[in-house]
């Protein structure tokens, strides 16, 4: 059997379309385009990377969009009193603050800060309760585009069993509740589970996202079974590489031009002869993820100017 691949890409640029006409219809209606901020604490080459592919999103979907750049020294007070002042400001609908903040700044207390009417990636106690309990808010980006990608492809969600490596509160557990909510039947396996394999091996739908490269393999899949690839890992290993890829394929010359390529958490050539769908890292979830990210902008906007859609 060969995987066929879910296209991530091509599912994205339907959302960020449909995000364009949406942007254009809010601007007609209340003369502003909504505003995303991004907050970038540090220096991470990533971060960056990262901050800067999502301000060219907003800039191509219409969005108005600004950056707010922190030292990676400045003290925790800095990085709170700028979420603050974003949250008092009126003219922005949408705070992102880039992940991952500098050792000695509290993740935590800083995503806390952020107004839950403006929290896009949906991280806020406020959003994480609305999700659980299926009431409308601002849900996180990455398992929404999962949902997103499962549902235009037309793949089953109601009644199959849905396997999750992983348990973060940004991927793994608002996924879980995506897919409940969609009448499937979820488990969750983390480092301390036993018999990961033998439980991974009765999915339906296999969902990684452990950031470990290539951590799950053949023994893992289901023959059958949809193989979505959340992870995203920079990997410099030659060996490891020919492994995954091949010997012959172009992943060994970005290695060895660039010193890395881009890896997912799943084995791509043991996993794509057992499944029937799969994911491919980069091109896969990433794309969905910035779509979301930008749909949720134009949510958050449309919350924030009718507070009666939050009841």
């Amino acid at each position: 059997m060969a995987a066929r691949i879910l296209d991530g890409k091509s599912v994205a640029m339907q959302i960020r379309a449909e995000v364009k006409r949406d942007v254009e219809e809010e601007q007609k209606r209340t003369g502003l385009a909504p505003q995303l901020a991004a907050v970038l604490v540090g220096d991470d080459p990533a971060s960056h990377v990262y901050v800067r592919n999502k301000i060219e999103a907003c800039r191509e979907a219409g969005l108005r969009s600004q950056e707010i750049r922190i030292a990676a020294d400045a003290p925790e007070s800095e990085v709170l009193a700028a979420v603050k002042r974003l949250n008092d400001d009126g003219d922005v609908d949408g705070i992102l603050v880039q992940l991952p903040l500098p050792r000695h700044v509290n993740r935590v207390k800083v995503l806390l800060t952020i107004d839950p009417a403006k929290d896009v990636d949906g991280l806020h106690v406020i959003n994480a309760g609305r999700l659980a309990l299926k009431l409308d808010g601002l849900v996180p980006c990455t398992p929404a585009g999962v949902i997103e990608l499962l549902e235009r492809q037309g793949l089953a969600i109601a009644g199959q069993h849905a396997v999750i490596i992983g348990r973060s509160e940004i991927v793994g557990r608002p996924l879980a509740a995506l897919l409940l909510h969609r009448d499937a039947t979820v488990t969750i396996c983390h480092s301390k589970t036993r018999d990961l394999e033998g439980l991974a091996s009765e999915a339906d739908i296999l969902i990684a996202a452990i950031g470990q490269p290539a951590f799950v393999r053949g023994e893992h899949v289901r023959p059958g079974a949809v193989v979505i690839d959340v992870g995203i890992n920079r990997v410099t290993d030659l060996a490891l590489v020919k492994d995954v890829y091949g010997a012959d394929s172009p992943r060994v010359a970005q290695v060895q031009d660039r010193g890395f390529t881009l890896m997912g958490d799943v084995h791509w050539r043991q996993a794509s002869e057992k499944a029937s769908w799969i994911t491919p890292v980069p091109g896969g979830i990433g794309p969905l993820t910035i779509a979301c990210l930008l749909r949720n902008t134009v949510r958050a906007a449309r919350l924030r100017r009718e507070p009666a859609a939050w009841a």
